[in-house]
């Protein structure tokens, strides 16, 4: 039969002309802010390369994979992480590149984790003996491994973790058991099903050298957390070993391709070289204790996670932003009520209602972006100085990749799901690109802590700090935060209760230190509550996740600002948008706090009055150069797999595809009639589905 929809059109102007018309209209050269932003480090060159070998294998085709159940979405990702590798082998990938084309397969692979914190671990806290030992298989997969920190009861209080290590000095051995079900393993990724190796972070527990030496009866002292190494399974039956249960978790928000876990140890031993001890140790003899030199440095795998994961939340927004732009601007929605009776529908990107929502968000993804280099960069450098036996900015690190990843996540979490809604009845449906996105990014606000509790982490860095700068004025400025409370200490401690004198609509340099008082009040507000006034930390919490929170908006801003202030490689116009943008950011960020500003002398009366008309007004700049800005991102069709933000603009043709070629249901005949208990024609019936059960 004829499908006469074939000759159907949607209605002119066309997706692909209007697209046209707005990337026309902008002076804004798309490759040259592309390669400012992506192509210093190879991102994009690696994009490049990968993506046309990734695009040309079956497996990877995403057409049909919103179709299948969760065991199938499982074992097609593991399907396809293994067809990765074996990619990678042929073509001689760089760790980069295998990790590239994880990115642009976009599921969360089985193999994550041992790409990830399994492997990053054995780097960073085993000594030199079980790095040589272990990383040769690690890297060559030979095994796989996993993380197994979190547990059922604890999740962000690490010290709170009940699985035990206890050490039998008479075999040289630890003795992992659960001692409770809030014990047993759990969320960790890979482990459910995949993994046979994973690091398993345990109470440590050493013989009390005072009454016994490691006897039935012993008592023992616990020396905190501390991460070991444990194969799980049987490297030939791939079954869980005696004394160790393993299972995949079930259903969850998103996720569907990750065998996330439980794990429960019974009286299981393990040799003396399972505990990593690059920083701390037992000797097997003696069964002492050497404490690491930093406490905080076993915790380096979390740092390291939450680095990749602020460097991650640009690109995440950055996709979400990218359909809601495209489509938004081709998307016409009622004309003018104040044009002409004839007048066209206006492009919903037109409505300010549209703009607020969506046009801050794409300055929040430029923001996350120069904020994620100078995360980078704080990384590795941090880490080199710890392989030479300095710690002195461990406690720095820390603290600022607790507070971003927590504000990080949470302007990514929203943003996606506000470019959702911003999207109109089409944005529930499959054809966004944006559900496995959307589920899968929620997980980001709670994973490797939550969001919430870990800026206490950053509060407490922040109290010592001022109460350092408070109590020793002179003392040498060691970081960041040492140097911006001795900026802004003065003013505040001076002009109680003057009303601000910064310009922050027309002074960008103000804007920034606007911010960095705003964090700095916050905090002396809280060395007052907390020192001086000796107030309980519980009843403090909220305060200290508002400075967290206003520290962290403090970072992004300044690190926007500063890579503006030393960008010379871009066009005087191109550089005057992206002023706009850093300006949008700051003031739509500052808006929605401004009865802070104002209390903490941050911000006059007068000029957050007039806020909001210059959030406005900086909108109305940007808006002619909205896509060719989403553009410079460079998210392959591949990637994005979203009929309404594809580049060339042909929405309508490509949602009905999907619907009408492409929805496995559609080539369903089902029998309606109640009282038979056939569901499909010819094939399933009632018996069928109950077997499903």
């Amino acid at each position: 039969m004829h499908d006469f929809t074939e000759s159907l059109r949607p209605s002119q102007p066309s997706g692909p002309e209007l697209l046209a018309r707005e990337r026309a209209q902008s002076n804004v050269p798309t490759e040259a802010l592309a390669n400012h932003l992506l192509g210093s480090d190879g991102f994009l060159s690696r994009q490049s390369k990968v993506l046309a070998v990734v695009q040309s294998e079956p497996l990877f085709n995403k057409s049909h994979q919103q179709n299948l159940s969760r065991p199938d979405r499982f074992k097609l990702a593991l399907a396809r992480g293994k067809l990765l590798r074996r990619l990678a082998d042929k073509h001689g990938w760089a760790p980069e590149e295998h990790e590239m084309a994880e990115y642009l397969v976009d599921d969360v692979s089985p193999y994550m984790l041992h790409m990830g914190m399994f492997v990053t671990t054995i780097r960073e806290q085993g000594s030199d003996e079980q790095r040589a030992y272990w990383l040769p298989q690690i890297e060559a997969w030979k095994i796989i491994g996993a993380y197994a920190q979190t547990e059922l009861g604890h999740g962000s209080n690490v010290r709170g973790l009940e699985l035990e290590a206890r050490y039998d000095p008479g075999t040289r051995e630890f003795v992992l058991h659960s001692p409770t079900l809030t014990a047993s393993k759990w969320w960790n990724g890979a482990l459910g099903r995949t993994a046979n190796h994973a690091i398993v972070v345990a109470q440590l527990l050493l013989p009390d050298s005072r009454t016994s030496n490691g006897t039935l009866g012993t008592k023992y002292v616990s020396y905190g957390p501390h991460p070991f190494i444990v194969q799980v399974r049987d490297m030939e039956t791939h079954q869980p070993f005696e004394g160790i249960v393993i299972g995949d978790i079930g259903p969850k928000y998103g996720y569907a391709t990750m065998d996330n876990a439980y794990m429960l140890f019974n009286n299981f031993r393990i040799p003396h070289s399972a505990m990593l001890s690059r920083h701390s140790g037992v000797d097997p003899v003696t069964g002492k204790y050497t404490k690491p030199a930093e406490s905080a440095v076993v915790y380096g795998t979390l740092t390291y996670m939450r680095s990749k994961i602020i460097q991650h939340a640009r690109l995440v927004l950055a996709r979400a932003v990218t359909v809601a732009v495209r489509y938004t601007a081709i998307r016409r929605q009622f004309p003018d009520r104040d044009g002409a009776s004839n007048c066209p529908e206006l492009p919903v990107l037109d409505y300010p209602t549209v703009q607020i929502r969506i046009l801050p968000l794409l300055a929040i993804a430029f923001a996350l972006h120069y904020t994620a280099l100078a995360m980078q960069n704080i990384y590795a450098n941090t880490r080199r100085e710890i392989e030479s036996g300095n710690f002195s900015s461990l406690a720095y690190m820390h603290s600022m990749s607790s507070g971003l990843k927590s504000l990080c996540t949470t302007l990514a979490a929203d943003g996606i799901e506000t470019c959702r809604r911003a999207l109109g009845g089409h944005g529930f449906g499959g054809g966004s690109g944006l559900i496995q996105l959307n589920n899968d990014y929620l997980s980001k606000p709670t994973v490797e802590g939550d969001n919430w509790m870990i800026t206490q982490q950053t509060a407490a860095y922040m109290l010592k700090k001022m109460t350092a700068a408070l109590q020793k004025p002179n003392a040498v400025v060691a970081d960041e935060i040492d140097g911006q409370f001795r900026a802004s200490l003065p003013l505040i401690l001076d002009g109680a209760g003057k009303e601000s004198s910064y310009d922050i609509l027309g002074s960008d340099e103000d804007l920034v230190k606007s911010f960095q008082r705003r964090a700095t009040a916050l905090a002396y507000n809280v060395y007052q509550a907390r020192v001086v006034r000796k107030q309980p930390w519980t009843s403090l919490m909220t305060d200290f996740h508002k400075l967290s929170k206003a520290q962290s908006q403090s970072i992004l801003v300044t690190k926007f600002h500063d890579a503006l202030v030393s960008n010379v490689d871009l066009p005087a116009a191109t550089q005057a948008v992206l002023r706009d943008l850093f300006r949008l950011f700051a003031t739509f960020t500052l808006e929605a706090d401004r009865y802070e500003f104002f209390t903490c002398g941050a911000a006059s009366r007068a000029q957050l009055d007039v806020l909001p008309a210059r959030v406005n007004e900086l909108m109305a700049r940007i808006r002619p150069h909205a896509v060719p800005l989403v553009d410079s991102w460079k998210i392959p069709d591949y990637l994005l797999d979203s009929a309404l933000g594809r580049y060339d603009g042909r929405v309508y043709e490509d949602l009905f595809n999907r619907a009408h070629q492409l929805n496995p249901l559609n080539k369903v005949t089902v029998n309606p009639n109640y009282w038979e208990d056939e569901i499909v024609k010819g094939g399933e019936d009632l018996k069928d589905i109950r077997a499903k059960l």
